[in-house]
């Protein structure tokens, strides 16, 4: 989800000092704390990103291997100065399903590719131009109502997890009381839970309602006790051991919706900006952080892995325990590979119920939804002036309706892809438009 928290001003009086911090961005923690402290950011980003592969039909195991190679090249090629993980994106579910089911698997890691290279030329110009230029690209007009899309068009994904039995397809109480206990369980983790805890409430939600569905008798546990200890994930790797499938389709429906994550990025980057008291952008760069996304992106697609986006929900970690160091952020990336390649744990994975991540996706798709909403009503934006509710009207019917863009059998624009594109458009073209940014600038400071 979208960060909203503006960068500070510099190094100090808009974060913590160094002094205040258990560990600061460059310490390495002793053997004995090393281990937990790393785990913490396992935990907290366990539940989202095997989810990303649950419902996109990758393997979770994969997602898991190239999300911590993906955070390894990041804090390589930050300077090892951002303790920043990455995960699975959302914004990518609907795009690689639809890219799978025009192009095969191997033609929508060649496409998630292709957005990683966005990030990659983004990062490039901004090194060489600046970032204005990019602010003027990405108003909250245009990327509210798109995060609210995302969300919202992944709704019926949700629902039909939720209360049907997978094995029939039929409508089934049984698995959808499973997925009301999920969402409940994850809602009460969010709500009451403290301190580190309340970091989790998704991997929380998942073992609750799988232990529900334990019980109620919707879990095998034959291909668990089948599996090996130690197994080679089932990487994909276009050009090697799949054909190097180039699909202008799906290129096309996963590529535009980089825009989106790189606001994510940004949002993220200013949030830990502030937590850590730091300037991110200036040192060592956004234009770095780009790159380490966007070519953790392009690996861990190689590999078979959705693409990767920071994780809002391990620099809640690192706020609350003041533990600014790579090391332990390297550690979780390690523990994440480590996780891949142990057979038993991907079988495990692959046992949940798709009750039970129905249960979980109800509140997450709800919440993506939201933070568009949200960032539209920070910015303050003013919905009297037809300008604004022009281009976001256009772009939730095209979003959350489905229209689609297809000529001929091999060319194809997604919803989300083309609701993103339209939105563009309509910034640029739409008079008004300096007036409007002035007053809602994705990057202008929020009152508290």
């Amino acid at each position: 989800m979208t960060a909203e928290t503006p960068a500070p001003q510099g190094g100090t009086g808009q974060g913590p000092s160094e002094h205040d911090f258990i560990y600061d961005i460059h310490d390495r923690p002793a053997a004995a704390a090393w281990l937990p402290l790393s785990a913490q950011h396992l935990f907290a980003m366990f539940g989202a990103t095997i989810l990303v592969p649950f419902l996109t039909g990758l393997h979770p195991s994969v997602a898991l291997v190239s999300s911590g190679i993906g955070t390894l090249l990041y804090i390589v090629l930050t300077k090892a100065q951002i303790p920043a993980y990455l995960g699975s994106s959302f914004a990518f579910i609907t795009p690689i399903i639809v890219a799978t089911q025009l192009a095969g698997v191997s033609g929508a890691m060649v496409g998630a590719m292709t957005a990683g290279l966005v990030f990659v030329v983004v990062a490039f110009f901004i090194r060489t131009s600046g970032i204005d230029w990019l602010m003027r690209l990405l108003p909250p007009i245009v990327i509210g109502p798109v995060i609210m899309c995302i969300g919202l068009s992944l709704a019926p994904v949700a629902v039909k997890m939720a209360m049907n039995d997978p094995a029939t397809g039929a409508y089934s109480l049984v698995h959808l009381g499973v997925a009301l206990f999920t969402l409940v369980i994850t809602i009460a983790c969010n709500m009451y839970f403290k301190g580190v805890l309340a970091l989790v409430p998704v991997l929380f939600g998942i073992v609750s309602g799988y232990v529900a569905a334990l019980v109620l008798g919707l879990v095998n546990f034959g291909t668990v006790l089948a599996a090996p200890l130690f197994a080679m994930p089932d990487f994909v790797l276009p050009g090697i051991n799949q054909p190097f499938t180039v699909s202008l389709s799906a290129i096309l429906i996963i590529a535009p919706v980089a825009l989106v994550t790189i606001t994510e990025h940004l949002g993220h980057q200013m949030v830990l900006s502030k937590v850590t008291g730091r300037d991110f952008l200036r040192k060592p760069g956004l234009h770095r952080s780009l790159l380490g996304d966007g070519l953790g992106t392009m690996l861990g697609a190689f590999l078979g892995g959705p693409p990767l986006t920071t994780y809002g929900e391990n620099i809640g970690v690192i706020a609350i325990t003041r533990v600014l160091s790579v090391w332990v952020v390297g550690g979780a990336a390690v523990l994440a590979v480590l996780f891949g390649f142990l057979g038993s744990v991907s079988a495990l994975i692959q046992t949940i119920p798709t009750a039970v991540m129905g249960g979980v996706s109800m509140l997450l798709f709800g919440v993506i939804a939201s933070s568009g909403l949200r960032m539209m009503v920070d910015r303050h934006l003013d919905f009297g002036r037809k300008r604004n509710l022009i281009i976001a009207s256009v772009i939730l019917v095209i979003g959350i309706g489905g229209v689609e863009l297809t000529v001929g059998e091999s060319f194809k624009i997604s919803n989300i892809a083309l609701a993103t594109l339209v939105g563009l458009l309509l910034n640029l073209l739409l008079p008004g438009r300096d007036a409007a940014e002035k007053g809602g600038s994705l990057f202008q400071k929020t009152e508290a």
